[in-house]
């Protein structure tokens, strides 16, 4: 299937929400960008900033009831730019789907059997996959006509190799329960491990990334020429790093415990684990900057919070540079990785012997594009590098409608 425009329009549909980008693929510019949030309730909210034009941005609140809705009311704002869904050039509707499975490594033109297959993860994405799903719908109701492409946060990690990707349980019972690590955040993690080769000024293919996507979600990835040879999150989001409100890496009898001694269902530990842990469930907050401040007034509870967090950061990037064996660089990426100096200086401090450091006058510069933060003496480069998602999925969806 060909497409003759050069726009396509990036969807990221939650549960209650709906954050879209439009981009021109010609140039890469962003020509609109918005959330609809709090869908079904009455207190809704759409926010669409044109930014073609230099226009300003606009704001309705008022009742919208479900994602048909909101995909019309973002149609609508589009439209009032002269950007609307029926534009000539708009080329294709991409969508972020959250979790692939290990059946689906690239991006996806989206058939009935796709989506079908889609709707079958649910299970192991209940949280996620459900909201893409209805976002797909809704979008190829909207436009029949115009390809639709699905692109999933685990291809990237579909490159694992098996030791790194099984867990060590029976594997009848993992095989037919779809029981593995399949990792998130792959679209961040494929753009930041190829930027950072090019900072270096190196081929992707050569070049050695531990990237660290530290944002409320969090997730480190061992890149090794390109390709994903190990993650931190699993089966769901919830292993790996300490993050906002999730645990991270747990020992699974906990579970076992709470049920027998604290008299907590399935639910209940569920939520414990995934909203009421980490940073949040440390020291009640899950905002870095705010845990910083109280920090600097002698806040002993976010003090250890924040020692927790960074003390889970620097096990996996000494544990990814041991299964890559040699390190070009540590990129730190996504809101606490592109913005806490302090979390980068405190996961880096001590780990001199492995070549790493971090120079504090460099650290500590703000900047909206990719810079290095390490000495030029260092052995590993250390490296700040924005996250563009939304750019990487409107990359991949391009090439494969003009494919």
């Amino acid at each position: 299937m060909t497409a003759n425009g050069t726009r396509v329009l990036v969807l990221n549909s939650g549960s209650s929400s709906v954050k879209y980008q439009l981009l021109d693929m010609a140039d890469g510019a962003r020509l609109a960008v918005g959330l609809v949030e709090r869908i079904g309730e009455e207190t809704s909210r759409l926010v669409h900033t044109p930014l073609a034009g230099g226009g300003a941005k606009r704001e309705q609140e008022g009742p919208i009831a479900d994602h048909d809705a909101a995909l019309r009311a973002v149609a609508d704002e589009l439209a009032a730019d002269g950007l609307g869904l029926d534009s000539p050039e708009l080329a294709a509707i991409g969508h972020r789907v959250v979790h692939g499975g290990s059946e689906f490594t690239e991006p996806t033109l989206v058939t009935d059997e796709v989506l079908e297959h889609i709707e079958r993860l649910i299970p192991i994405a209940p949280l996620h996959n459900p909201a893409n799903v209805t976002g797909i719908r809704t979008a190829r109701a909207l436009r029949p006509d115009l390809p639709q492409v699905a692109v999933f946060d685990t291809a990237f990690h579909t490159t694992m190799p098996e030791p790194a990707a099984r867990y060590a349980i029976d594997v009848a019972t993992a095989d037919a329960h779809r029981i593995r690590r399949y990792g998130f955040h792959g679209t961040s993690h494929a753009y930041v491990s190829r930027k950072t080769a090019e900072l270096l000024g190196k081929d992707p293919a050569e070049a050695n990334v531990i990237v660290l996507h530290l944002g409320n979600g969090a997730s480190a990835t061992a890149v090794a020429g390109g390709r994903c040879v190990d993650t931190s999150m699993g089966l769901t989001p919830l292993e790996g790093l300490v993050m906002g409100t999730r645990s991270g890496d747990i020992d699974p009898a906990v579970i076992f415990h709470l049920a027998r001694n604290a008299a907590m269902s399935v639910d209940e530990i569920d939520s414990l684990l995934n909203k009421k842990s980490g940073l949040i469930g440390l020291c009640g907050d899950n905002d870095m900057r705010e845990i910083r401040r109280r920090i600097d007034e002698g806040d002993q509870q976010a003090k250890l919070a924040f020692d927790i967090y960074v003390h889970r950061l620097k096990k996996y990037i000494g544990a990814y540079y041991a299964v890559l064996g040699r390190v070009d660089a540590v990129a730190f990426t996504a809101g606490v990785g592109e913005n806490a100096a302090p979390v980068r200086e405190a996961a880096i401090a001590g780990l001199e012997e492995l070549g790493l450091a971090v120079d504090a006058g460099l650290n500590a510069e703000r900047g909206d594009s990719a810079r290095l933060i390490s000495p030029a003496h260092a052995r590993v480069a250390v490296a700040v590098v924005p996250t563009d998602e939304e750019l990487e999925i409107a990359t991949q969806v391009y090439a494969l409608v003009k494919a």
